[in-house]
């Protein structure tokens, strides 16, 4: 019986040990708010064109994620310029036509972008690096993985 009493008390303090991780994690995904300036020599772009240019902006508000990105690169001496924005409940998914969605979650400290355009998904993750810049990793179908770096504006 007491046995089962110190097996019971410990298994509650365990999971009442996860919640203020759990609260400090969502706490600070604030920390990711703001527009952020790509810093293109700290970044690798996986056999990509290397990007001149880019701004990503993230406000996650009473459980509402907004992305935007904005990218410049040359390719074959032209100037391309990609945009993408987001603004959902976290969670949620955004329809932004026939053929795309995207899907921003929250997975600990990690934001997530999943997106779906013409039947190829790409994932993004954002992070806090340790000395405060924002890493974002890009995965996408037949291209390898990217890194960018971007420093708070």
């Amino acid at each position: 019986m007491l046995l089962h009493q110190v097996k019971t008390l410990l298994t509650s303090l365990a999971i009442l040990a996860l919640f203020p991780a759990w609260g400090w994690a969502e706490s600070h995904h604030h920390e990711l708010n703001g527009t952020w300036k790509l810093a293109p020599a700290r970044s690798q772009f996986g056999g990509e064109p290397a990007l001149q240019a880019g701004t990503v902006t993230i406000y996650d508000r009473e459980h509402h994620i907004y992305v935007a990105e904005s990218f410049t690169y040359d390719q074959n001496g032209q100037t391309v310029s990609y945009r993408f924005s987001a603004d959902a409940p976290h969670n949620a998914s955004i329809h932004s036509g026939p053929d795309s969605k995207a899907k921003p979650k929250w997975e600990g400290n990690t934001l997530e972008v999943t997106s779906t355009k013409d039947n190829a998904t790409t994932v993004e993750r954002y992070n806090l690096a340790t000395d405060g810049s924002l890493v974002l990793t890009v995965e996408r179908p037949g291209h390898g993985p990217e890194t960018l770096v971007f420093e708070r504006q």
